[in-house]
């Protein structure tokens, strides 16, 4: 029997495999919905001169520093005009406007995120690993920017945690 004791190593470390999380994209701030729903006409039309007078009535310094999105859960025909209307009154308070559903906006937010704050660059030649199994719910379309940003960067992508991954991409280089 030998003294020696084996050196332990860890394998995920040396193997050079850099991790994202891209909870640290999240865009901080609340987020307020405003549904057209609210301003139809027996849940059915907008009518131009009850809606002009909510909108003149309407207190828009509430939305000051908001992520809002403007959207219609109604089965209604919404003029453009509307939606664009609203975001003239939001826009000098609002921090974010934009039109659709809650995820439309958490894409938006997201996206922007991703694109102002993860330099790819910093990531040339090296294996990286999109962390998955988060403790926030991230949209896919996050992960499907963040791809989109790496990939001409880096040798490998990686999905989910270093002791259980998916392969998303090898670079020739590296091996497909």
């Amino acid at each position: 029997m030998s003294n020696e004791v084996e050196e332990i190593k860890n394998k995920i470390a040396e193997s050079g495999l850099v991790s994202i999380d891209l909870k640290d994209f999240y865009p901080h701030g609340e987020r307020l919905i405003i549904d057209m729903k609210d301003h139809l006409f027996e849940g059915l039309i907008l009518k131009e001169k009850d809606f002009r007078a909510f909108v003149k009535n309407e207190n828009w310094s509430k939305y000051k520093d908001k992520l809002v999105t403007i959207a219609s859960t109604a089965d209604a025909i919404i003029p453009t005009w509307a939606y664009m209307l609203l975001t003239s009154e939001l826009q000098p308070y609002a921090k974010k406007v934009v039109c659709g559903s809650k995820e439309t906006l958490e894409t938006i937010l997201f996206r922007e995120n991703i694109v102002d704050k993860l330099k790819p660059e910093q990531y040339k030649d090296k294996r990286v690993m999109i962390k998955g199994c988060g403790d926030m719910e991230i949209p896919a379309s996050a992960f499907v920017d963040a791809v989109n940003l790496l990939k001409p960067y880096v040798k490998s992508i990686m999905y989910g945690e270093a002791c259980s991954n998916v392969p998303i991409y090898k670079s020739r280089s590296e091996g497909v």
